[in-house]
């Protein structure tokens, strides 16, 4: 299941730098109806526009967001490497809603893959982590300079959804190399 080369075949996707990751990514996930899934490496507490007040942009915690999101019935998982941010935590516990399994959390030291899935509809795949510099939601001389791919080809959906479900589900941790380090191996 981890080790493979598809196959080339023509995609048809964007590709999505800097700024360019709020706009498509981070956006979509906002808007999402059914579902998001999203593999990070690095997870801090991310900023996101929330209105405006005058010409000036009002900005909140993006669990603010999607704790609204857990009340529309969105399904919300991720699945992450490092024990999140001390801002996260704080901002994540603030949020019954999400500490309740609203926003599902699945930790294991081996994900260095950045993964967004929206909806089973649209794929961002690149080098940003969940992280305000990562995704292009600071200032042009606070970003990280990050690539991504944006795509709603669903056979790419569906194997990077496989791979994302595989890994949720504990597929490798029987024999994973790092479970001496893991907090919580799932099986």
């Amino acid at each position: 299941m981890i080790d493979f080369v598809d196959d080339p075949r023509a995609v048809r996707l964007s590709l999505v730098g800097g700024r360019g990751h709020y706009e498509a990514v981070i956006r979509a996930a906002l808007e999402a109806k059914v579902s998001v899934w999203i593999a990070t490496a690095n997870l801090k507490d991310l900023f996101v526009e929330a209105g405006r007040v005058g010409r000036r942009a009002r900005y909140e915690s993006v669990l603010d967001a999607l704790a609204r999101m857990v009340e529309r019935g969105v399904e919300l998982r991720l699945l992450h490497a490092g024990f999140p941010s001390r801002a996260f935590r704080e901002s994540f516990d603030a949020h019954p809603a999400l500490v309740a399994g609203g926003l599902a959390l699945r930790q294991c030291p081996r994900v260095h893959l950045k993964a967004v899935i929206v909806d089973g509809r649209h794929l961002y795949l690149g080098s940003a982590n969940w992280t305000g510099a990562g995704l292009g939601a600071k200032s042009g001389a606070r970003r990280n300079f990050e690539l991504g791919l944006w795509t709603d080809d669903e056979a790419l959906l569906d194997r990077v959804q496989a791979l994302f479900d595989h890994l949720w589900a504990g597929g490798e941790c029987a024999g994973c190399g790092r479970r001496d380090v893991c907090d919580d191996p799932i099986a």
